[in-house]
């Protein structure tokens, strides 16, 4: 089950279209599907509308950006999934307080980190955003000592509901942090779950969604010193694809559908 999708309601990186999200679904006979746009639940609706009435389950959720309250760390991304109407109300609460008296920069907003406890996210699971998350940027930063620490941190607000995220999308971070993230499973009891940071649906979409990217930063396709952030291989693979992906590490395969069977919230 992919769990990590942005739609086009995610404005500045999404070109994946709700009825071609469900439709795709359906003919790779996929159960359920999330939805998590940057900072918002505008697809929220007609995710739920559309998913049910072709007898897929939808899962609402969001990638939010947090403004580290660990001064080693920068702005990171954290992603969270509805659980149930609480979780749903939870994260309205969160995005909308991101917007009134969060961080903003450009276009992008950031809430603290430390409007994040216990209550605030009662009824959500949070996924880790592989090397785009707080994880994913010790690693990358040689600080992997302070993995421990930061994982105890999140296991203490989201108990049982927070899993250590893998991708594999091409990224040259990716198999450091994986292995890192592995030893941190072992060790420390958290479990794992495979997404793919999905942008686009087809892999023939990279470059109309890289244009997108192009507009917002107001840059050029031909631009070589544009920031390049996103690959080749974000698309929505099937599950056979995933599969062969994530052979090496199955229990990452099947949370993705244990976490769609925890996740049973109705609009």
């Amino acid at each position: 089950v992919h769990l990590h999708v942005h739609s086009e309601y995610s404005l500045l990186d999404g070109l994946v279209r709700i009825p071609q999200l469900v439709e795709r679904c359906s003919s790779l006979g996929m159960p359920a599907v999330a939805v998590t746009d940057e900072n918002n639940v505008f697809a929220l609706a007609k995710l739920q509308r559309a998913a049910r009435q072709a007898g897929i389950k939808p899962i609402s959720g969001a990638e939010l950006w947090i403004n580290s309250a660990d001064s080693s760390l920068r702005k990171f991304k954290l992603v969270l999934l509805c659980q149930n109407t609480d979780g749903y109300r939870n994260l309205s609460r969160l995005v909308t307080q991101s917007f009134r008296y969060g961080t903003r920069e450009g276009n992008n907003v950031a809430l603290e980190e430390t409007w994040l406890t216990s209550q605030s996210v009662t009824g959500l699971i949070a996924l880790s955003a592989g090397t785009a998350g707080d994880l994913g940027q010790l690693v990358r930063d040689g600080k992997a000592d302070s993995l421990e620490r930061r994982i105890d941190h999140w296991q203490y607000i989201f108990s049982d509901r927070y899993y250590l995220e893998l991708t594999r999308t091409g990224n040259e971070q990716e198999e450091r942090y994986i292995d890192a993230m592995l030893n941190c499973a072992g060790s420390f009891g958290a479990p794992v779950v495979a997404t793919n940071d999905v942008r686009y649906l087809e892999a023939r979409e990279f470059e109309a969604h890289e244009a997108r990217v192009c507009i917002h930063q107001g840059r050029k396709l031909s631009d070589p010193r544009r920031p390049k952030l996103y690959t080749p291989g974000q698309y929505f693979r099937s599950e056979e694809e995933m599969c062969a992906l994530f052979g090496d590490v199955p229990e990452a395969l099947e949370n993705s559908v244990n976490i769609a069977i925890r996740c049973n919230f109705e609009l």
